[in-house]
């Protein structure tokens, strides 16, 4: 099977573009709207990225082992070609450039197609379920990293150790005074 490669090369292509472009539309919904949290660094935008394209190859993988029958992997490919759409509904709404316009149409959706036309040649074609999945797997994925990548891990470890530490002092105190 090359779909799944196919797929994933395209989806990383396509993803460059909105690694360097996504934090200036999160900007710019931010302004718009007034809120905040939808801010990204670029540093964020590539972390979630990454995670995405660690669940994309996850499901790639799916597919490949199980010849196209995956649910995680069928609703991946329906979700990405879905996902084109969303970048052109984005900027006809914005009325602008939105991040992944460009290379949506001539990159993304090429992708997806070899992907869904390959698994219909194996006389498994995406079905309605898969259709009815695609964008809720890819919208949890997405979703996800983006959570993900806006926790302050460093911050956390850091309030843990020294939780962990005052913890192990009290034990020995305690431990001192019997």
């Amino acid at each position: 099977m090359r779909g799944p490669i196919v797929l994933f090369a395209s989806w990383a292509l396509h993803d460059a573009e909105e690694a360097l472009t996504f934090p200036a539309s999160a900007d710019y919904i931010a302004d718009l709207t007034g809120v905040d949290v939808v801010r990204m660094t670029t540093k964020q935008s590539v972390a979630a990225i990454g995670l995405v394209g660690a669940a994309l190859a996850a499901a790639g993988i799916c597919g490949v082992r199980t010849r196209g029958d995956s649910r995680f992997y069928r609703s991946s490919v329906a979700g990405l070609e879905t996902h084109v759409f969303t970048h052109l509904l984005s900027a006809a709404v914005a009325r602008r450039y939105t991040s992944g316009v460009i290379t949506a149409v001539p990159v993304m959706w090429p992708g997806a197609a070899y992907a869904r036309r390959e698994l219909a040649a194996l006389g498994k074609p995406l079905t309605a379920a898969d259709w009815r999945l695609g964008a809720p797997t890819m919208g949890a994925v997405a979703l996800a990293a983006h959570i993900l990548v806006r926790i302050d891990w460093l911050s956390l470890l850091r309030s843990r150790r020294s939780r962990l530490r005052r913890s192990r002092v009290c034990a020995a105190s305690a431990g001192a005074d019997a």
